[in-house]
């Protein structure tokens, strides 16, 4: 008898797929039945995880309409059909906007949004209404009346060469300022924690590809990793002798002494539980180390993500391949981040200008 497909173990990908896409539907069927039609239409542009999010700004675009609107005041959200999207005005749209300022979540929380969640839930907004107006469906579409909210440069946060390498050693050997448990804990996960900081500072790869690898993924031969880069495309980017270090003896003392849970057999990075981490693990494995070295700054794993295209970008001066190894599909994005940095330069431009000849 051949295999049934579901005894075969999914990759990260694969089950990550089938979460995303039970979520998406489960939120979906909180929503109007008209808005099926947008999240098929954008499904071949967007990847699930757009897709939810964007399910999530809509649904309180609609809560927000049936609970403030007094048009809508005794109205169910199955009540609502496509033709109350042109019903309403740039000033009804405007309203939502002061809202999504200061809300209540549908479990009583205050939620806040700053100008970069504010211009993420009116970009789904006018998506949605986008696609109805596009197909002629309705015939206003009151969001392009309405400016997006303007999104200031915020300085970018990422650790100097010495906090790197104070990072790391702090890692190495805070274990002999612990006792008992923490201690113990320390132990089991001290290999592990530095192989990840060390990957991550040493490849500028995002948090969901470093806990998406598997153990085969890893290639000693020719020190590369495969990553599925955002969008599903598959890379391999290619690592120094201090990654190959971290991750061998990662290896060696913690990873192939494991005997991972069914299911989780391939994963390159465990838990405790002999699980596969998830992004939250690595996120508050991060903070917890990166606290007691640099106070000040809020580190991430994409603050470290930011450290490495920094240094590439200070070592190679070539903007294209630090867009390239960070699986930025828009040179422009890199660009915007990375290529203000140079303050040496900026610098340069002081005397470069010569007003009077002396």
């Amino acid at each position: 008898m051949g295999n049934n497909s579901s005894d075969k173990i999914k990759t990260y990908q694969e089950q990550l797929y089938i979460d995303n896409t039970v979520r998406l539907r489960e939120i979906i069927a909180t929503l109007p039945s008209f808005s099926k039609d947008f999240f098929r239409a954008i499904e071949p542009t967007t990847s699930a995880k757009t897709r939810i999010s964007y399910a999530y700004d809509i649904r309180v675009f609609f809560r927000f309409l049936l609970d403030n609107n007094p048009y809508y005041k005794n109205k169910a959200m199955d009540d609502f059909t496509v033709k109350d999207l042109e019903r309403l005005e740039s000033v009804d749209i405007e309203e939502y906007m002061e809202f999504l300022k200061v809300y209540r979540s549908d479990d009583n929380q205050m939620l806040t949004n700053g100008e970069k969640g504010l211009s993420r839930k009116m970009s789904a907004l006018r998506s949605f209404y986008a696609y109805y107006y596009k197909r002629q469906i309705i015939e206003k579409n009151p969001t392009l009346l309405v400016d997006m909210p303007k999104l200031h440069e915020k300085a970018i946060i990422r650790l100097d060469t010495d906090e790197v390498a104070l990072l790391l050693d702090f890692v190495e050997n805070c274990g002999d300022q612990l006792t008992g448990q923490a201690k113990v804990y320390y132990e089991k996960t001290k290999y592990r924690d530095l192989a990840i900081l060390t990957l991550l500072l040493g490849t500028g790869i995002r948090v969901s590809e470093c806990v998406g690898l598997d153990v085969l993924d890893v290639d000693f031969k020719n020190n590369g990793i495969k990553v599925t880069r955002k969008g599903g495309n598959e890379m391999v980017v290619y690592f120094g002798e201090e990654v190959r270090g971290a991750i061998q003896r990662y290896l060696d003392n913690t990873r192939n002494l494991m005997r991972p849970l069914p299911g989780h057999e391939n994963a390159l990075f465990l838990s405790t539980q002999k699980k596969r981490m998830g992004v939250q693990a690595v996120e508050n494995m991060v903070k917890k180390y990166a606290r007691q070295v640099t106070p000040n700054k809020k580190i991430t794993p994409h603050k470290l993500r930011s450290t490495y295209g920094t240094a590439l970008y200070k070592e190679t001066g070539d903007i294209y391949l630090v867009a390239d190894v960070l699986g930025h599909k828009d040179v422009n994005t890199t660009k915007k981040h990375y290529a203000a940095i140079d303050e040496n330069r900026r610098k340069q431009a002081a005397s470069a200008v010569k007003l009077r000849e002396s």
